[in-house]
């Protein structure tokens, strides 16, 4: 059979090629048809409402009646807004005080279940309680906590001679009864993290530093501490992130006082995080276009520390390899 000619081959694999690709196709369809949903439901509740959100973001509208064109009025208003800047503040004040003796309680938590203590795996079943139960109702419940007349936390204030407090009522008493919400609800999760590394540690460095004569503050220093920063920088990355994102805790906490962004936070705007703006302004006062700028400036802050999370990990890696 006479060979062909350059042209006539090419076709000839191109045709196969495309054959082949077909029928790679038609094998893989009912994987493709498997994942299907997945893409409707990221399309749909994903990827078409941040279209539409940076759409409205260039626009004024109350929900109802025409949307005006405003162009890039609404981000001029957010570079200047005393509130926004007000609230990105308490968000990274209210990180700080909820990551910090999160952390803390964590790694105590953590070294105890590692240890020899008796029941130690249905502590770790207890422990992720708090962070299973519902944010609303752990803020309701903390509300009592830290009431004015009967609260818990009052109880225990005056029996140390500190006297009736107005949590609720007070700048830092939001924060810190916000914060106090916080920790509860992660402690338990971020403990069973740090016992996961902690587990991982080989038994033999311990053996060869008791050895020595280290003693545990050494120990813990020199061998425990610096095998757990991966899962430290973490933790710490992810509760950045999260408490950006935070809305329910200050909402259910200090909603009773809340009518408007004006107001939302309680006392002074005190726990008004960037989300909690967001929502005031978009759903209290029916400003959608400003809303939509807002939810893209949240998002821009959170891009920002997830680049540097992004940034931090990929340089330990590097490191290590």
């Amino acid at each position: 059979m006479p060979p062909r000619s350059g042209r006539a081959g090419v076709l000839a694999s191109r045709r196969r090629t495309a054959g082949g690709g077909g029928r790679r196709f038609r094998r893989a369809l009912p994987q493709y048809a498997a994942i299907s949903p997945y893409f409707f439901f990221f399309l749909a509740f994903g990827a078409m409402p941040m279209v539409f959100t940076m759409l409205l973001a260039f626009t004024s509208w109350s929900g109802l009646g025409e949307i005006h064109f405003i162009g890039w009025e609404n981000f001029r208003y957010l570079l200047t807004d005393r509130l926004f800047y007000k609230a990105l503040s308490n968000t990274l004040i209210l990180w700080v005080m909820g990551t910090v003796p999160t952390l803390t309680l964590a790694t105590i938590v953590a070294l105890m279940l590692n240890s020899t203590l008796r029941w130690s795996t249905a502590y770790r079943v207890i422990y992720l309680v708090p962070n299973v139960t519902s944010m609303v109702a752990m803020g309701i419940l903390f509300s009592s906590i830290f009431s004015s007349r009967f609260g818990l936390a009052n109880a225990i204030a005056s029996a140390l001679g500190a006297g009736q407090i107005a949590w609720l009522q007070t700048e830092w008493g939001i924060k810190i009864a916000i914060s106090c919400l916080t920790t509860w609800s992660f402690v338990g999760y971020n403990a069973l993290l740090i016992l996961a590394g902690l587990q991982a540690i080989d038994k033999t460095q311990y053996e060869a530093a008791a050895i020595d004569g280290a003693n545990s503050w050494k120990i813990f220093f020199r061998i425990t501490l610096p095998q757990l920063r991966p899962i430290v920088l973490f933790i710490t990355l992810m509760s950045t992130i999260g408490s950006l994102q935070s809305f329910t805790e200050s909402q259910v906490l200090t909603s009773s006082t809340s009518s408007g962004a004006a107001s939302a936070g309680g006392v002074g705007n005190s726990g008004l995080t960037m989300v909690m703006y967001f929502y005031a302004v978009a759903f209290q006062e029916n400003r959608y276009g400003y809303g939509a700028a807002i939810a893209w400036g949240v998002f821009v802050v959170v891009m920002f520390f997830s680049a540097i999370n992004w940034i931090v990990t990929k340089e330990r890696k590097d490191k290590r390899v």
